[in-house]
C-alpha cells in the first residue's frame, strides 16, 4: 500500500458522513400496510354507516349481474381455473372490508358551500366518525381532505380542519389512529411549507404531539412536476412536508386538462400519464413515500347490466394499468368501482402466484420485492398467510 490508514482517515470520515445523510434522505419503504384504494365520499353524504353501505350494494351488484363463476370470469377476462376462487374471495371482501382507506371530502366532490352549511356539515361528520369508531365500523384507515391551497380555499380548509379536529377531540378524548389529510392540487413547495407550518401551530393548540399529523398530497398539475425554479417539483414538495406526507396520489383528469388534451383522451392510461407516473416514481424511490393512482371516472348512470358491465370492464383496466405500471392504490368514487377493484387486484395476485412463491423458497434469501408481493397480497385478502410458509 502506498498510502497508510492514517492518511486516509479525513476520507473515510467523509464517506461514513456521506452514507448517514443518504441514509436518512432515503430510508427505503415505509413498511407496514398499504391500502388498495382510497375512497372518496362527500362530507355531506357521509355517515357511520358509509363503508357497510357500499359494500352491501357492490354485493348486490355482484350478485345480481355476475351470478355464477362463468359470468363473473367471463365480464372480468379471467383465467377459468381462477375463476371461483376469484369470486369468492371478492364477495368476502365486500362483505368483511368493503373499504380500506376512506376520505370524507370538502374539497371538488363537496364544492363550495357557504360558511354556515359546511360548519354544519363538519359537525355532522364528527358524530358519524366518532359513533363508527365507537361501533368499530370506521375503516382501517381514514381521514378528510380539505380544500385546496392553489385556488383560493385555504381559509376555508383551515376552519375546517381545525373544527374538524376540535370538535373530535372534544367529543371522543382522542384522535382514533389511521387518520390522514388529503392536500389536493399542490402546485408548489411553498404551499407545502404553509400547510406544514398551519399543522405544527394546530397541533399546539390542540395539545397533540408535534408531528402526529401526518398528509398526503394529490399532484393534479404540471407544475409539481416540473416546478417554477426549474427543478423536480415534487423533490422540493416533499422535503417540505418535513416527514408529514406519507402518500402521494396522481391526479389524471386534471393532470391531462391541464396539458390540453381533448376531452376523449382525458384518461388514466394515455401516455402522458404514464411518463407523469414515472416521474413520480423516480422522485419518490427510496425515500418511503407511498404513489397512489386517480380513478376511472366512469360510473354508471343506472344499475342496468349495460351500464355496469361496462362500468366494471373499464374501471377493471385502469387498476390493472395502474398495477402494471407499479402503482398498488388507487381511487374508487362509486360502489360499482369495489367488485372491479378486487376482482382485477384479486387476479393480479393469484396468477402465478404458485411460482412466486417457488421463486421465494428457492433462493438462499427471499427477494425483498417478490416477499413485498406476496404480503400486499395477504394484507388485502387475495392470498392466505400460508403462501408465506
Amino acid at each position: 500500500m502506498n498510502l497508510s490508514l492514517s492518511k486516509t482517515d479525513d476520507l473515510a470520515e467523509r464517506a461514513n458522513a456521506l452514507a448517514a445523510d443518504l441514509a436518512s434522505q432515503f430510508p427505503g419503504s415505509s413498511g407496514g400496510r398499504q391500502p388498495v384504494h382510497t375512497v372518496f365520499v362527500p362530507a355531506d353524504q357521509f355517515s357511520r354507516t358509509t363503508a357497510a353501505d357500499w359494500g352491501e350494494r357492490a354485493l348486490r351488484l355482484l350478485n345480481k349481474h355476475t351470478p355464477g363463476d362463468g359470468s363473473f370470469g367471463t365480464t372480468f377476462d379471467l383465467d377459468p381455473s381462477l375463476a371461483g376462487a376469484i369470486r369468492s374471495r371478492v364477495a368476502a371482501k365486500l362483505a368483511r372490508e368493503p373499504i380500506e382507506d376512506l376520505r370524507v371530502d370538502f374539497a371538488d366532490g363537496y364544492g363550495t358551500r357557504g360558511d354556515d352549511e359546511e360548519d354544519a356539515h363538519v359537525a355532522q361528520v364528527v358524530e358519524a366518525v366518532a359513533t363508527s369508531y365507537n361501533a368499530q365500523q370506521l375503516p382501517h384507515f381514514w381521514g378528510v381532505r380539505v380544500k385546496s391551497f392553489s385556488g383560493g380555499g385555504h381559509e376555508r380548509a383551515m376552519r375546517t380542519l381545525d373544527g374538524f379536529l376540535t370538535s373530535l377531540r372534544d367529543r371522543l378524548g382522542r384522535l382514533p389512529g389511521g387518520f390522514t389529510i388529503t392536500l389536493p392540487d399542490v402546485m408548489a413547495a411553498e404551499q407545502v411549507a404553509v400547510f406544514t407550518e398551519y399543522l405544527d401551530r394546530l397541533e399546539a393548540a390542540l395539545g397533540l404531539p408535534n408531528g402526529v399529523l401526518h398528509f398526503e398530497i394529490q399532484v393534479d398539475l404540471p407544475e409539481a412536476l416540473a416546478d417554477h425554479r426549474g427543478g423536480l417539483g415534487v423533490r422540493r414538495i416533499l422535503t417540505a412536508g418535513q416527514g408529514r406526507i406519507g402518500t402521494v396520489h396522481f391526479g389524471a383528469a386534471s393532470y391531462t386538462a391541464a396539458l390540453g388534451l381533448p376531452h376523449e383522451e382525458q384518461r388514466l392510461d394515455h401516455p402522458v400519464c404514464d411518463f407523469a407516473r414515472h416521474i413520480l416514481q423516480t422522485s419518490v424511490s427510496g425515500r418511503g413515500i407511498r404513489l397512489a393512482d386517480g380513478p376511472s371516472h366512469l360510473v354508471p348512470r343506472d344499475e342496468g347490466s349495460d351500464e355496469i358491465t361496462a362500468c366494471w370492464q373499464a374501471h377493471a383496466a385502469g387498476v390493472r394499468h395502474s398495477l402494471a405500471h407499479g402503482f398498488y392504490q388507487s381511487w374508487d368514487l362509486h360502489p360499482a368501482h369495489l367488485t372491479a377493484r378486487y376482482a382485477a387486484l384479486f387476479d393480479f395476485h393469484l396468477t402465478g402466484v404458485e411460482a412466486t412463491v417457488g421463486k421465494v423458497k428457492a433462493a438462499p434469501a427471499a427477494p425483498p420485492h417478490l416477499l413485498e408481493r406476496l404480503r400486499r397480497g395477504i394484507a388485502c385478502g387475495a392470498l392466505d398467510e400460508s403462501v408465506l410458509g
